[in-house]
């Protein structure tokens, strides 16, 4: 089915470019193109910054919670096998022997112990690590919009000079960007 749209809806795109360009000559400042031009670029980089930013935020607080899950099992391990042992005791204390099989179990439990511990570490480790990375790209996510204002009070003040402090913070944004996904 084809829908035929009326011609004031389209948006009259191929002369925009000249049109810029145009507006620019006249006033004198063709660096103004450049400053909108970098300005959305740096406000993509800022989008995905931040994007990624919360991805490692919430991967840190997910691989805490199963950590912290680990230690709870951890804990319940050791529960059952002082339960176990306590029961071994008290046997020995009346003068009986105790099964062999909690023997083993106590072993069990305490063997079953060290590998949720160091599963549990490993998501600590890895949480934290996403923690600073969620960090590093934060800092990149204010610099960026940082650059982006700059940008936009030099063109408003005719200030080439903010323009060129608005890239700089850009490329510290991007430094930024880079470590957080590195």
């Amino acid at each position: 089915m084809e829908v035929d749209l009326p011609e004031e809806m389209e948006v009259p795109t191929e002369h925009l470019h000249e049109d810029m360009e145009h507006a620019a000559h006249h006033s004198g400042e063709t660096w103004i193109v450049f400053v909108a031009l970098s300005s959305a670029l740096l406000a993509v980089l800022a989008a995905a910054c931040s994007l990624l930013a919360g991805h490692r935020a919430n991967e840190a607080m997910i691989e805490q919670i199963q950590a912290s899950d680990q230690w709870a099992y951890y804990q319940a391990k050791g529960v059952k096998s002082a339960v176990l042992e306590s029961k071994m005791e008290l046997l020995h204390a009346l003068g009986k022997e105790p099964d062999a099989k909690d023997e083993e179990k106590v072993t069990e439990y305490k063997n079953q112990q060290k590998e949720i511990e160091e599963k549990a570490r490993e998501k600590e480790h890895s949480s934290e690590q996403n923690l600073a990375s969620h960090q590093i790209l934060a800092k990149g996510v204010t610099v960026f919009q940082i650059a982006i204002a700059l940008g936009a009070i030099s063109a408003l003040t005719r200030k080439k000079w903010l323009w060129f402090v608005s890239l700089t913070l850009g490329v510290l944004g991007a430094v930024f960007f880079l470590q957080g996904i590195l």
